[in-house]
């Protein structure tokens, strides 16, 4: 599993119905998309939720890394990214687990991404173990959709993304929208 996201920042005075749109019109054509466990279309909306700035900021889990090249540079999309924003920086982990919650079967309505730096002296494989029974700790939360962690091996950063049916009581990371979500190949991310 890989675990990408680009978060485009917006001036504070963008018309955020302009992203709205545009997931409502893009959204749908992922959903059948050949190797994606699932994309979630998230943004941040300046004053929403105590958000302090306009973000569009898609994620997602490929459960195959070559679909994840093709929507890259292949011709799968990315594309229009580029076209409309300009080439953002694509921050992307080796996924550790994807999990479902109680909530699987209910519509998304936010995520919330959370990032951590192993210290420095840690043994990657200790701490990617603390990731994995803290995601599974959560399992029982009320709203939870589903959960994964992934380790950035350049940073040596762990992220937890964490999707809910209905905006979540535990918010220790960046809380966002999430107006659709594509998952056409959820249950290949094991």
């Amino acid at each position: 599993m890989i675990a990408m996201q680009y978060r485009l920042s917006l001036p504070a005075d963008y018309d955020m119905d302009i992203i709205r749109r545009r997931i409502a019109a893009g959204g749908p054509r992922f959903d059948g998309t050949p190797g994606l466990g699932l994309k979630a279309f998230l943004m941040r909306e300046r004053g929403v939720d105590g958000s302090p700035l306009n973000q569009y900021a898609p994620f997602y889990l490929w459960a195959d890394s070559a679909a994840a090249a093709r929507f890259l540079w292949g011709g799968g999309g990315f594309a229009g990214v580029i076209d409309s924003f300009g080439r953002p920086v694509v921050e992307t982990w080796i996924g550790g687990g994807h999990h479902r919650g109680p909530a699987f079967h209910q519509r998304i309505t936010h995520a919330v991404r959370n990032v951590a730096r192993m210290p420095v002296d840690a043994d990657p494989s200790g701490a990617a173990a603390e990731a994995s029974v803290a995601v599974r700790d959560r399992l029982g939360e009320d709203g939870l959709h589903s959960i994964a962690w992934a380790v950035d091996p350049r940073s040596w950063e762990v992220i937890t993304f964490s999707l809910h049916a209905g905006r979540p009581d535990r918010c220790d990371g960046e809380l966002y929208q999430a107006p659709h979500v594509s998952a056409p190949h959820v249950a290949d991310l094991g």
